[in-house]
């Protein structure tokens, strides 16, 4: 087996208050291949942004990486200097933001901001650089890529901005791209638009990509394996199209029966179970309020005692891996009637 891109070691990540260090993730463990896209999904609080964050090495005091090891092709980047890593970072990981006026300065050009990348991680001239920008904006979808070097971020739209921040993502080749709900401000065809754009470019150049996000559809539609997340933990790591169509873990399967069909929803076949969908009940626990056990057990209509008292590391589950006692037990999770094959064919 050829070594993996990133390689993530029991990674542990806390925020000191005055009182006490909270532990926001806690022994998270995952591999990305080379051209692999893995989709790291969840609620809000689950951990997903900590751990790309944790990453790329931009957790802020009082934050800290306080236990594991981060791997990238072979290299340990965890415990790099800061000027060590900031050369890793741009260069051979690349990050996507939610929104991408974070990632450009509204002050300067967009052909400036996107020349002077190319030109901090590899020896080129001015006009190399500019003429590498241009083609990057074309392969990005941006029509007229030549002219529009030199408009500024504001005259874009939220779509054609994101397109040129995977340009600006991918200008240097890097080996990973972290990308943090890409599409979430955007609206659902420009959706699509960036998922395939994101798919093609990177599995063209071989670049192995962590896709955060809380859409199992954008999941389904773009992701070769998924984790999903519960505070700080994976619950269940796997294939995309076993997690999504065989859950094992009752959160997943929650998730999955969250996502509504695009089949009919009126009709004498269908029982009224069918017609709703499944509501998990309650909210993620505070980092302060983790519960004892499994950490989803307070939501879970499954749970018994020993989900209570004891925390279950991943056990294998078919092709994939939960954390859930009911796996160890050999318990199976029918899947909802609506657990659905999400937005695209799997």
């Amino acid at each position: 087996m050829t070594e993996p891109v990133l390689s993530v070691r029991n990674l542990q990540v806390e925020f000191a208050t005055r009182r006490e260090k909270l532990r926001a993730i806690n022994g998270v463990s995952f591999d990305i291949a080379k051209g692999e896209v893995l989709g790291v999904v969840g609620e809000s609080g689950a951990g997903k942004s900590v751990t790309g964050l944790a990453v790329i090495g931009l957790i802020d005091p009082p934050g800290r990486v306080s236990g594991g090891e981060i791997h990238l092709s072979g290299l340990r980047i965890d415990h790099l200097p800061s000027e060590e890593m900031r050369k890793v970072r741009g260069k051979r990981i690349g990050m996507i933001f939610q929104d991408p006026l974070t990632s450009l300065n509204p002050l300067y050009r967009i052909g400036d901001q996107i020349v002077e990348t190319i030109r901090t991680h590899a020896n080129v001239s001015a006009a190399a650089a500019r003429e590498r920008a241009v083609a990057l904006l074309q392969e990005a979808g941006i029509q007229g890529a030549e002219a529009r070097l030199d408009s500024y971020p504001h005259e874009f739209s939220g779509g054609m901005r994101q397109r040129v921040v995977l340009a600006l993502a991918l200008c240097a080749e890097p080996d990973l791209l972290i990308a943090d709900e890409p599409t979430t401000a955007l609206d659902v065809s420009i959706q699509a638009q960036i998922i395939q754009l994101l798919k093609r470019l990177c599995r063209e150049r071989g670049t192995a990509v962590m896709l955060i996000t809380h859409d199992m559809g954008v999941i389904a539609e773009t992701a070769d394996r998924v984790a999903v997340m519960y505070a700080g933990r994976i619950a269940e790591i796997g294939p995309v199209r076993d997690v999504v169509q065989h859950p094992h873990h009752p959160y997943t399967k929650g998730l999955m029966g969250a996502i509504p069909t695009l089949g009919p929803t009126l009709g004498p076949t269908l029982s009224p179970q069918a017609e709703r969908l499944v509501q998990i009940p309650g909210a993620m626990p505070r980092l302060d309020a983790i519960p004892k056990g499994c950490a989803f057990h307070p939501r879970c209509a499954m749970a018994f005692d020993r989900c209570r008292a004891e925390r279950p590391e991943a056990m294998p589950a078919g092709q994939s891996q939960a954390a859930c006692w009911l796996v160890g037990q050999g318990t199976a999770l029918n899947g909802p009637p609506n657990a659905a094959s999400a937005r695209a064919p799997l």
